[in-house]
């Protein structure tokens, strides 16, 4: 039988792995809103880090994540696509989660309002355009989710925004 302690040290020796989650947003023409956050280079969607410690699940955390960034509270629809995002030397692994958040009408638009602290802007981009503004595993995976939605099939399941199988 193993104690405690040794059950808490075998734990804390385990790989650790980062979690995201955010939220896929078009507008009636088909178009992806992103942001464009302050404290990094380029654009993304809105979404953020799962707060796993606290119990928050990858759902929850799109959902919290834009909120709190766009200041639109909109249930999530199904999952599109999951993505294991290879280590850098910045960062452990990441898995990144990206779900349906729907097609927002005007006034929905109207209502965004970006969190100063994190968000210089917003704006609507054409899927011919996505990767002038999200290149590499971001805009594979949002392009990934894109066609989840078009041919109505099941969630994509991606390496560095690489289907898999």
């Amino acid at each position: 039988m193993t104690s405690t302690a040794e059950f808490a040290a075998y734990i804390a020796g385990l790989p650790r792995v980062l979690c995201g989650a955010a939220a896929l947003f078009l507008d009636g023409e088909g178009r992806v809103l992103l942001v464009e956050p302050n404290y990094r280079d380029g654009w993304a969607l809105p979404g953020g880090t799962v707060e796993s410690d606290a119990g928050e699940s990858p759902r929850q955390g799109a959902r919290r994540e834009t909120a709190e960034e766009i200041g639109l509270d909109v249930a999530l629809g199904r999952l599109l696509a999951v993505d294991w995002v290879s280590a850098t030397a910045a960062r452990p692994p990441l898995v990144a989660y990206l779900y349906d958040g729907g097609v927002l009408d005007e006034n929905q638009f109207k209502a965004i309002r970006l969190q100063e602290e994190e968000l210089l802007s917003w704006r609507l981009v054409e899927r011919a355009e996505l990767h002038r503004y999200l290149p590499g595993p971001l805009g594979r995976r949002v392009s990934a989710a894109l066609d989840v939605l078009t041919e109505d099939r099941g969630a994509a399941e991606l390496e560095d925004g690489v289907p898999v199988g």
